[in-house]
Parts: C-alpha cells; sequence; structure tokens
C-alpha cells in the first residue's frame, strides 16, 4: 500500500477507471453477442436495430478510449460485412 497521500488517490482513481473500462467492455461484449445471435435468428426484423446498437457502443467505446479508434472502425468493417452477408442469404 502506499504511503503518499497523492499516490493513495491514484490507487482510488485507478481503480475507478478501470471498473468504468470494464464495464464498457462488458456491456461492448453483450452488444456484439446480440448482434451475432440476431445474425443467426431466421427472423430477420431485429438485425437492423442489432447492427446500430453494436456500431453505437462500438463508437461509445472508442470515444471513451476504452479500445482503439482503428479497432473499433475495423469491428464495425467486420460487423458491416457480416451484416451484408446475411441480406445476401436472406435474398437468395
Amino acid at each position: 500500500m502506499p504511503n503518499i497521500k497523492s499516490a493513495k488517490k491514484r490507487v482510488i482513481v485507478n481503480g475507478k477507471r478501470a471498473m468504468r473500462n470494464q464495464m464498457v467492455k462488458s456491456n461492448l461484449r453483450t452488444t456484439l453477442k446480440k448482434f451475432d445471435q440476431a445474425l443467426k435468428d431466421p427472423d430477420a426484423s431485429n438485425i437492423d436495430s442489432a447492427y446500430r446498437l453494436a456500431v453505437k457502443k462500438l463508437d461509445q467505446a472508442a470515444a471513451k478510449k476504452v479500445i482503439h479508434k482503428n479497432a473499433a472502425a475495423n469491428k464495425k468493417s467486420q460487423i458491416a460485412l457480416s451484416l451484408k452477408r446475411a441480406q445476401a442469404q436472406d435474398q437468395a
């Protein structure tokens, strides 16, 4: 344990930030899993809303610097491609 007052504060602040980052990442992972489930579901009505929510959560995580902005862009590209494939399969 730190003895200096500023070091004690750093431990507290870093703990709060780590908790916030963990919550954001967990929420992001849950949203991406729901998007994947929506793709597998034969009912295509909720795929678009799940996609929009996933993109929103990725942007929010990148804005809070929980994930890197390029990582968010790559993930958005991946899910957009999977959405396009799913829509093409439905039409075929």
